[in-house]
This record gives structure tokens, sequence and C-alpha cells, in this order.
């Protein structure tokens, strides 16, 4: 039985957000459970994935329990918010914006260049913009 990951998107609602759930479906990524996080205002909407409307909830200090991988894709001040207590919940973090991209206890992967460099992660892993990954 292979792996699967309970997988939280933060910054579901965004255009980024839009294209990871297309990526992970498409790709038949392995999720056991899947949530949808953003802003309080966008808070019980609904997105679609694998077939089913999933409910959208609001980033708060226990959406990261239970999580092990958080694609984060909210801009700047929320991932140097939220990243540092999903990694304290037990979470890895990327995180597509910049506040991580230059601090030197943080890999910057980009998949077809460094992908070894993740392995030196310390539960938050950069990448140097949505666009180019």
């Amino acid at each position: 039985m292979s792996q699967s990951y309970r997988v939280a998107i933060l910054g579901a609602t965004g255009a980024v957000g839009a294209e990871l759930l297309e990526l992970l479906h498409s790709r038949s990524f392995p999720i056991s459970h899947l949530k949808l996080l953003a802003s309080e205002r966008s808070a019980g909407t609904t997105l679609p994935f694998g077939g089913e409307m999933l409910r959208v909830e609001a980033v708060g200090d226990r959406s990261f329990d239970n999580v092990d991988l958080v694609l984060a894709s909210a801009g700047g001040s929320i991932s140097k918010l939220w990243a540092p207590k999903a990694v304290a919940a037990g979470a890895v973090v990327i995180d597509k914006s910049s506040p991580f991209r230059m601090d030197a206890n943080v890999p910057l992967v980009v998949p077809e260049v460094n992908p070894q460099a993740a392995a030196s992660h310390q539960g938050i892993i950069a990448n140097p913009n949505c666009t180019t990954i």
C-alpha cells in the first residue's frame, strides 16, 4: 500500500490555489485528507476537487493539526504568520511566496535544478515563485 498524505492548501481560493487543486488531482497525488484554507471572508465557500465539492475553512490556530503537508500560496505576510505554526504542528510547508526565499535556514528548491536540497529542510521549503515552478 502506498503512503498517502494529509494535505492543506493555504490560499486555496486564489489562482495558484486553484491550479494546485487541479495538479494534485490530475497527477493523482496520494491524499488521504485535503483541507482548504483561506481568509475568513472566503470561509464557507466550496471548491471542486476530484468530483466533489470541498468546503473552505478560515485559517486558524488549529488548522494544521493532523496535517502532513501544507502548500502555501496566500502571500508573504500570511506565510510568515502561519508557516511556523504549521511546522510547530508537525507539517512540512512548501511556500510559494517570498519571505523564506533568502532565509539561510530554508532551502530554495527548483525541482528540475536542485531537488536534493529539499532533503535539508527544517520544516519549510521555499521555491522561487509559483509561476516559475
